[in-house]
Formats: C-alpha cells, sequence, structure tokens
C-alpha cells in the first residue's frame, strides 16, 4: 500500500531538461511564476525583494521591489538616503494603485461573466415554449402561477377600467372647455 502513489503525490525527478526549445519554455513559465508569486509576497507581507535571473543564453532578468538601488541597500544594511527613500514611497503607491485597479477591474469581469451567465440562461430558456416550462410544474407550483394569472388579470381590469375613466373624464373636459369657449366669444 505504501508503494502505491496517486498521480498527483509522486515525486517528480528535477533534471536539466535537454531540448533546448522545451527548456526555454519552461523557463519564460517559471520565471512567470517566480515573479507573481513575488508580487503577491511584497503585497501581502509589505517587503522589499529583489530576484535576478540569467537565461541559458546568458540574457539577464530582474525584479525588484521598490527600486534596485532600495533592494541594494537594504542588502548591504546601509542607511537609505531620502532620494532613495522618496523614489522607493513613490513606486510603492503607484503598485498600490496599479493593484487596486486590476483588482476592479477583476470585479468588473466577475460580474460580467455572471451577467453572461444568466443571459445565457435566459437565451435558453427563451429557445423553450411557456408551455414546456408549465408542464415542468408541480402542484403547488400550478396553483401559485394560478394565483398569479388571476392577479395580473384583476390588475389589468383595473388598470384598463382606470385609463377608461381617465379618458372619459379627459374628454368631457374639453367639451365643457370647448363650450366655455364659444360661451365666452
Amino acid at each position: 500500500m505504501e508503494g502505491k502513489k496517486t498521480v498527483r503525490r509522486q515525486k517528480i525527478p528535477t533534471e536539466k531538461i535537454e531540448n533546448e526549445g522545451t527548456r526555454s519554455a519552461s523557463f519564460s513559465k517559471r520565471q512567470s511564476t517566480l515573479y507573481k508569486m513575488a508580487n503577491e509576497l511584497v503585497q501581502q507581507c509589505d517587503i522589499d525583494i529583489g530576484i535576478i535571473l540569467f537565461s541559458s543564453t546568458d540574457k539577464p532578468y530582474s525584479f525588484f521591489h521598490p527600486t534596485v538601488e532600495a533592494v541594494a541597500h537594504h542588502f548591504l544594511n546601509l542607511e537609505l538616503s531620502q532620494t532613495i527613500r522618496l523614489v522607493a514611497t513613490h513606486v510603492q503607491t503607484k503598485v498600490i494603485k496599479i493593484n487596486n485597479v486590476l483588482e476592479e477591474f477583476e470585479t468588473r469581469e466577475e460580474l460580467a461573466n455572471k451577467q453572461t451567465l444568466q443571459l445565457d440562461k435566459v437565451k435558453k430558456a427563451r429557445k423553450i415554449g411557456w408551455w414546456e416550462h408549465i408542464e415542468k410544474f408541480n402542484g403547488n407550483d400550478l396553483i401559485k402561477f394560478e394565483a398569479w394569472l388571476n392577479a395580473a388579470n384583476f390588475d389589468m381590469k383595473y388598470r384598463l377600467k382606470q385609463m377608461e375613466n381617465e379618458a372619459t373624464s379627459s374628454s368631457q373636459t374639453s367639451v365643457e372647455n370647448a363650450n366655455d369657449a364659444s360661451d365666452a366669444s
């Protein structure tokens, strides 16, 4: 039993990737993941961080927060100059603003996705005829639907009566106004 492991729990041996194209693609993906993790660490822990990478072709890549100078001074235990502190504060402020905008966009995207799902449901429901929906009703649903229809019918008749009364009273007022105008002449 101990020798059996699921696919997710198996230890994958770490070894050099021989295919140069695969190695380059893997480096790019892992670099991106490393930067994302560093950014999350900066946001969650409010720290300064510096990462320097060199690809197999000796191309340098770096990630520093807030600035290279601030991280280097921290690393060397030097006192930060006023200028470096101002630049670091400015960079941190910009990062916070950008992250807030990103969060707002993510919220809007989630809302748009929910609306899209609802619209898809409505669109799918429109394709199904109303009679097919009624066939799915149980006894309680039918009673509620019948009560709703009766209430809607009553409301429509009541509103129609109101509109007829308004039309009658406005036409009588128009005739009376016309009579008053001819009497005044």
